[in-house]
């Protein structure tokens, strides 16, 4: 899988053209990055930066993993999906189990996330199953809770299996994608 390229990634590439020929992007920023001899913590930053919340590199990814396990069947990554769903499927902003949670495009997901919607624990809170939100993991029953203003699923946190507590960073997402 390539490392998707945007504006914002293609403004570094652009800085290191002579360590860039035959290429992927990811490989080639991680180069020009390397020949300025920046420090291994930055690297590693960058390494772990992903949509799907975790990598752009590794087998298990949230978009193949939610076309697998859900009815909804889109291409395109996470955050293209809810543009992808007008007009074949319906989107709102109240789940139901087999929905699709689509998380927006951020700095930290450039290529957005999404989540399978499996139960309803109350008008705030649900449990979903999703890949690569920790990476290289397929996590199953995960809670997640609104915690927008006008209780719409717009601003979410969600639990972060790796130090098993809920996650304090606010993810923004576009809604759900319902099931036909």
């Amino acid at each position: 899988m390539s490392f998707p390229v945007s504006a914002r990634n293609l403004s570094v590439i652009r800085v290191f053209p002579s360590a860039l020929k035959g290429q992927q992007p990811l490989p080639r920023l991680l180069a020009g990055l390397r020949s300025l001899a920046l420090g291994g913590a930055l690297l590693a930053g960058l390494g772990s930066l992903g949509g799907c919340g975790g990598g752009y590199h590794g087998s298990v990814q949230c978009v193949p993993y939610a076309r697998a396990h859900s009815s909804i069947s889109l291409s395109g990554n996470a955050a293209q999906w809810w543009w992808a769903a007008r007009g074949h499927y319906a989107r709102g902003h109240k789940p139901v189990p087999g929905s699709v949670l689509v998380f927006r495009a951020t700095r930290t997901m450039p290529i957005g996330h999404v989540a399978v919607v499996r139960s309803l624990e109350s008008d705030r809170r649900i449990r979903v199953d999703h890949a690569n939100w920790a990476p290289g993991r397929v996590d199953r029953d995960v809670p997640v809770e609104d915690v927008s203003g006008s209780n719409n699923w717009t601003r979410v946190r969600v639990w972060w299996s790796p130090s098993e507590v809920m996650g304090r960073r606010v993810n923004a997402t576009y809604g759900f994608i319902l099931p036909n």
